[in-house]
Order: structure tokens, then C-alpha cells, then sequence
């Protein structure tokens, strides 16, 4: 009996937890005037110049959202994946740096610590980044997408991917 309320309770904080949670009096970090949405589920980073993909790596951008299932991957997996990586005709994607994917955080928010109107559906999770630890072969920088902390993890860790590409001049030129 009381492994089942306990699972229960278990049960109700998880789902409580499954929603964003914005500090309605902290300032905003990544505000939407700061991107400008492209076709077919891209974003241009105005004060980065980078263009972002809205989705993780697994899901698919329909309409105005993000569907399916986000993959995760080793680091090595997802270095790899990037080379190459063909979307919207373009195929100068790559796996972002530390800096790069930390300025996409919403830090006023948890769970996922993102703008969820400009980048639906993020796992509440750890994205890889392209930057390696200096102190440690073995491991890379992530940037947990939970509360927008940055840590370092096992680069045979499987965890989420989304990539960017430098916005060519014509692009950051859209009016």
C-alpha cells in the first residue's frame, strides 16, 4: 500500500514537473525580437548571426511546431552527423560551441530553460556542444537545456543534438 502511494506521488510531481516554469519578474535572456523566424524551421540569431534549427535532431518541424522524438547521440556520433548534415538545402551545419549554444538559453526558465514559441517541444535535457573538455579527453561541454547550467559529460554519453550554420550575407539580410 504505501509503495503505491509513494509511486503515486511520485507519479503527480513528474507530471508537475514535465512544465516550463518562468520567473515572470527576471529578465528575459533570449528575447524573440532578438530572432528572426525563417522558412521551414530555422531561426536567425540577430546578435549571433548564426541561424539555429528549431528542432532537435529526430524530430521534424510541421506547421509551427516540433514533432516526433528528439535522438540522442554520442559526441562522436554527433560531430559526425553534423558534417554534411543536409536541411533546407543547405549543408554548412555543424555541432555549436559552448558559447553558441548558451546563448539560445532562456535563463528565466526551467524545463526546458528555452523560448518554447521559438524552439517547440526542446527536451528539458543536456544538448552536446562541438567544445571538448581541456582537462579531460574523455569528456565534452553540454548545456543541460533543464536550467540552462553548462557541465561536462562522457563523450560515449548519448544525449541530445541540435545544430547551426553561419548565416551566409543574403540571409542576414532578409527584410
Amino acid at each position: 500500500m504505501l509503495n503505491t502511494a509513494l509511486l503515486c506521488v511520485v507519479g503527480f510531481v513528474s507530471a508537475v514537473n514535465a512544465q516550463q516554469f518562468c520567473l515572470s519578474t527576471a529578465p528575459i535572456s533570449a528575447p524573440e525580437e532578438n530572432f528572426l523566424t525563417l522558412d521551414n524551421g530555422q531561426l536567425l540569431h540577430l546578435s549571433t548571426n548564426l541561424i539555429w534549427m528549431r528542432c532537435a535532431i529526430g524530430q521534424e518541424w510541421v506547421g509551427e511546431s516540433c514533432t516526433g522524438e528528439a535522438e540522442p547521440y554520442t559526441w562522436k556520433q554527433a560531430l559526425e552527423l553534423s558534417v554534411g548534415y543536409q536541411f533546407n538545402a543547405s549543408s554548412n551545419w555543424r555541432l555549436p560551441n559552448i558559447k553558441e549554444l548558451s546563448s539560445i538559453t532562456e535563463r528565466s526558465c526551467t524545463r526546458p530553460s528555452i523560448n518554447t514559441d521559438l524552439f517547440p517541444a526542446t527536451p528539458p535535457d543536456d544538448f552536446w556542444t562541438s567544445t571538448p573538455s581541456l582537462t579531460d579527453a574523455e569528456r565534452a561541454w553540454v548545456v543541460a537545456f533543464f536550467n540552462s547550467s553548462n557541465s561536462i559529460k562522457e563523450k560515449s554519453r548519448t544525449v541530445f543534438v541540435r545544430l547551426v550554420r553561419t548565416a551566409l550575407p543574403a540571409e542576414r539580410d532578409i527584410d
